[in-house]
């Protein structure tokens, strides 16, 4: 972030909504609204021209939904965080999304009160799912079978490695893995060049995956229990 103020696109394919978010977000002081998408299609390209730290962004958009948009971004190798907004109540969706790569999930209905603190946590690096959001979140995880290979895999990992795992899958990039740890970006790379030979993750959405899968990042998960 430049100047610590968190530069943010919307998207969201409403004018009145947009112009909604663009007043909650005008009220703090250490963020600034650099541009608006009104679909999927839009997002992706502002994103990518602008460089923004977050992404706020509709799941039902025309042309191209939220959903579609983050993977996109996602695998172009994005550092902006992607905070996905929808009017309706957290359901399974929630899962895929954040495998995806989104870094967050948050209902319309509660922006005018969440929606700073979220566009923040996003900003830092961290997930931000909603409480009702966390249950789904919570439950999609049980559901999803916990296979005795992947986790034998991870214990073969050292504590290093797993640091790296976990804050890769948070969003962060190697300098701000490094700065974190205290190594340099390059030992980082070698951390995840390892990551890749042990596990066969490369892709950050990969990565998002298989910690989802095992836990690590829901509260108490960077131990790996």
């Amino acid at each position: 972030m430049t100047n610590d103020i968190i530069r943010v696109v919307l998207a969201d394919d409403h004018a009145v909504v947009r112009a909604g978010l663009r007043a909650v977000l005008g009220g703090a002081r250490d963020m600034q609204v650099v541009g608006e998408a009104s679909n999927g299609v839009e997002a992706v390209a502002m994103t990518q021209r602008l460089d923004p730290d977050v992404l706020v962004m509709d799941l039902s958009m025309p042309e191209m939904d939220g959903s579609e948009a983050t993977r996109i971004l996602v695998a172009a190798g994005t550092k902006t965080r992607i905070l996905i907004l929808t009017m309706h109540s957290a359901d399974e969706a929630l899962v895929p999304l954040l495998e995806s790569g989104a870094s967050g999930f948050l209902q319309k209905s509660a922006a005018d009160r969440e929606l700073v603190d979220a566009v923040r946590a996003v900003a830092h690096g961290d997930p931000y799912v909603q409480p009702s959001a966390a249950r789904v979140l919570a439950g999609g995880l049980r559901r999803k079978a916990e296979h005795p290979d992947e986790r034998a895999k991870y214990k073969k990992l050292t504590q290093r490695e797993r640091d790296v795992l976990r804050l890769v899958a948070l969003g962060y990039t190697a300098p701000e893995i490094g700065e974190r740890l205290f190594i340099s970006p390059k030992t980082v790379d070698t951390y995840k060049q390892r990551i890749q030979e042990k596990l066969a993750l490369s892709h950050r959405s990969e990565y998002v995956q298989f910690a989802l899968t095992l836990g690590l990042l829901t509260k108490g998960g960077e131990h790996g229990t």
